[in-house]
């Protein structure tokens, strides 16, 4: 009689033993109840199997990552961006992989895979016996790997009977359902090895540049032996080990028939030989553009019914590929120029030496800097030693002194985004510079000072004095803001101090609009998820904001203060085509004053035309209807510059992610030098393949009549009132050229509020600063 045929009379003795073992407990002890016991476990054990099973994955889709079809996406003129897989992995299939990879794991992780269900009771009970006396064996099958593999949350990997179980339970549904080709073909897929390698392929190219079916016996062995520990055997870090793992890979080859001793023998003395490549997820011309929208696609797939990685939807998304390529390229050769010159200002010995703090403040901020004092090494040891470490300081000095930048192009009349550059290479810092990071903005925070002072009735002719300035913060703190060289001493309309970028004329209209107003302008515009700090020095541009704001606000200024939503995708496609849903086009938010607005991006010509950005003019020979601003901030820190047309916004940031970094040049450290040529290539090659209409205006909606003209005469006489001169007290000038109008309740009318946001999920319409000076712009 069978074990299973036996099981009923066996429950059956084990009920009538039990009320007396309850009555008695002390037979519980006995050596016949131990008996019972002993034979009752099986059954205990199977019981609580079968307990198990419905809390088991499900099977029918093991193979499903073969036909997965990942989501696409698209650019407004039908190319591809980018495609959102589960992993890094290329499905081969099985007659595509070298046998010496097949006879490896076979002879390695299970020769008895063709000759059992799923669980190898021998290998089990030997592993069984093994760990019981202290020597930890794995006793998992190919099948067993492959369900932990493939369901790790389900099944867990804890070392628990209940996870034990789980294992064998999926392992023998699989076994019932697959063939052990497709079984092999499936965990020879999905395993992984290490560096976002996912599979035998990816494994291959990663470790030694060729396909997996041209994996030679050494090769295969070596990959194979990973499977143990993929990063206590790596071949790249750990050769040693690796070579050890590998020789005993081929040991099991020899042992189970698969190499001759004669092989065995030249083989195990052979190199590594590993040709390293890491293979970079492919992530198209637009990697942080597909990021920023990959966590709203996963919601919004959740929420109706789809799995972004699987279903093979197509998101139609507002980049223009061809403005997305010249965005690249722009951001790509200025980032090869501004690298050139910080390369060489950092490697002089007054920049990057041992002497200097702020080097050696990076030292002790370093990994290997608190590795050495984690071992005990006493701090000034630890620093002098780093210092001295030439090859560890060369590293460092390569990391910290590489220049970034950010590049954001948007149409403002409906907020598409129209190309989008996180950074000079997603591969090395895949940290955006367009969304994510907050930079001083400078100069090009200044537009929404001069729009206050519009709202309230100045002018662009007004006029104020270039002359120092002084504005107290209080606490005895004096902020003196200054333009790096003397003031004239002569009076300054409101347009030449926004188009050469003077702090002086700047810090005037601030202090005569006030900070609070200032910071509603910004935040009405567009500068909505980043606080703005309401100081007198705001209007220098010292609150950090993205540059992404930055494009939102000169977007509102451009469509005479309305605000639109920047817009992201269009609308998603299953993968027959089929529209499942439908973004709604942003609707345009009156925020500010239309005709204040209309002056203010008038006036911006200025900088393009005459001030601080003619090389728009000059050096890209751009003839459009254009305005904008640049900016820089302390020190060269940060350079900035954003140019407006009227169909397209275009803007960009240079720096350093560490912000105590800088190009140490007073040149190529303003952003008329840093930002602007980006902007200005990316907008000449739009015009020369007109993809941007050269022809576009700015359009005013109003018939602004410019105030009567101030003579140069009647301004000195002011001055010279000023100054203790004649002139009628009794009858002062309604407003003269050195004040700006009054900010009452009336003239300043509350603006729409504008709170704090954060980035909106995607839904169909379908189912203080202390006493300083500040750089210029």
């Amino acid at each position: 009689m069978s074990f299973f045929e036996s099981l009923p009379a066996r429950w059956a003795a084990l009920r009538s033993v039990l009320p007396r073992l309850v009555q008695r407990p002390e037979r519980l002890v006995s050596l016949h109840s131990l008996a019972w016991l002993l034979a009752a476990l099986p059954l205990a054990l199977l019981l609580y199997a079968v307990a198990l099973v419905p809390f088991t994955p499900g099977i029918s889709d093991i193979r499903k990552a073969k036909t997965e079809q990942p989501a696409q996406l698209m650019s407004a003129d039908g190319k591809l961006l980018a495609e959102y897989r589960w992993a890094n992995r290329e499905w081969v299939a099985l007659d595509q992989i070298s046998p010496h990879v097949v006879n490896a794991l076979i002879a390695t992780e299970d020769h008895r895979f063709y000759s059992h269900w799923g669980l190898d009771w021998r290998r089990t009970a030997s592993s069984v016996v093994l760990t019981l006396h202290g020597d930890p064996q794995g006793g998992s099958t190919i099948t067993q790997q492959l369900a932990r593999n493939l369901f790790p949350e389900e099944i867990g990997r804890s070392r628990t009977l209940t996870r034990k179980l789980k294992e064998a339970i999926t392992a023998l549904k699989i076994e019932a359902t697959y063939s052990k080709d497709e079984i092999l073909e499936t965990y020879l897929n999905t395993v992984p090895f290490l560096y976002n390698a996912y599979g035998i392929e990816m494994a291959a190219r990663t470790y030694f540049d060729k396909s997996a079916d041209k994996l030679n016996v050494l090769e295969s062995a070596t990959l194979i032996g990973m499977l143990k520990g993929t990063a206590y055997y790596n071949p790249v870090l750990n050769p040693e080990r690796a070579k050890a793992r590998r020789n005993t890979v081929l040991s099991q080859m020899l042992k189970r028939g698969k190499l001759e001793q004669k092989q065995f023998d030249v083989l195990q003395k052979r190199p590594l030989r590993v040709n390293f490549e890491r293979q970079t997820e492919v992530m198209g011309p637009a990697p942080h553009f597909a990021m920023q929208l990959r966590k709203q696609l996963i919601d919004w797939a959740d929420a109706n019914g789809y799995n972004l990685y699987a279903d093979g939807l197509v998101i139609r998304s507002t980049i223009d590929s061809r403005l997305q390529n010249f965005a690249n390229q722009a951001v790509a050769r200025q980032g090869r120029q501004l690298q050139d010159v910080a390369d060489k200002a950092w490697a002089r010995r007054d920049g990057w030496g041992p002497g200097n703090a702020l080097v050696q403040t990076l030292v002790r901020e370093s990994a290997e800097y608190r590795a050495a004092l984690d071992k005990g090494t006493p701090p000034d040891e630890a620093l002098h030693s780093l210092l001295a470490d030439a090859t560890f300081m060369h590293k460092l000095r390569l990391e910290k002194t590489r220049v970034q930048a950010g590049f954001l192009a948007q149409n403002p009349v409906n907020g598409h985004v129209l190309a989008w550059v996180g950074s000079r290479d997603f591969g090395i810092d895949p940290y955006d510079h367009v969304a994510a990071a907050r930079r001083q903005p400078g100069s090009t925070f200044k537009p929404f000072v001069y729009g206050a002072a519009f709202a309230q009735g100045a002018s662009p002719t007004d006029a104020l004095m270039d002359s120092a300035v002084e504005i107290p913060l209080g606490g005895g703190r004096v902020w003196r803001p200054t333009d790096g060289r003397a003031p004239s001493d002569e009076p300054m309309t409101l347009a030449d101090g926004l188009a050469y970028s003077k702090n002086t004329i700047t810090a005037q209209v601030m202090q005569q609009v006030g900070p609070a107003r200032v910071a509603d302008v910004a935040r009405a515009l567009g500068v909505r998820q980043s606080p703005l700090e309401e100081v007198p020095s705001l209007a220098l541009g010292t609150s950090p904001v993205t540059l992404k704001e930055m494009i939102t606000a000169y977007s509102s200024i451009v469509n005479l203060g309305r605000y639109v939503e920047p817009v992201l995708i269009t609308r998603i496609e299953d993968k027959s085509g089929k529209v499942l849903a439908t973004f709604a086009q942003s609707t345009p938010e009156p925020v500010f004053d239309a005709r204040a607005a209309q002056t203010l991006r008038n006036t911006m010509r200025g900088a393009v035309d005459r001030g601080t950005a003619t090389a728009i003019r000059s050096r890209y020979g751009i003839q459009a209807d254009v305005a904008g601003k640049t900016g820089t901030t302390q020190d060269n820190t940060d350079g900035w510059f954003i140019l407006m047309n009227a169909r397209v916004v275009a803007g960009a940031w240079a720096g350093f992610n560490d912000g105590r970094i800088t190009l140490r040049s007073d040149y190529w450290g303003q952003g008329a030098r840093s930002a602007l040529p980006m902007v200005g290539e990316f907008m000449q090659q739009g015009l020369r393949a007109k993809v941007i209409n050269g022809n576009e205006r700015f359009v005013d909606e109003f018939d602004v009549q410019p105030p009567a003209d101030i003579s140069l005469g009647s301004m000195r006489d002011w001055i010279r009132g000023l100054f203790g001169g004649g002139g009628s007290p009794s009858a002062p000038p309604a407003r003269p050229p050195g004040t700006l109008p009054p900010v009452t309740t009336d003239d300043a009318p509350p603006l729409p509020a504008a709170p704090m946001t954060s980035p909106r999920p995607l839904v169909p319409l379908t189912p203080a600063m202390p006493a300083q000076e500040w750089g210029g712009g």
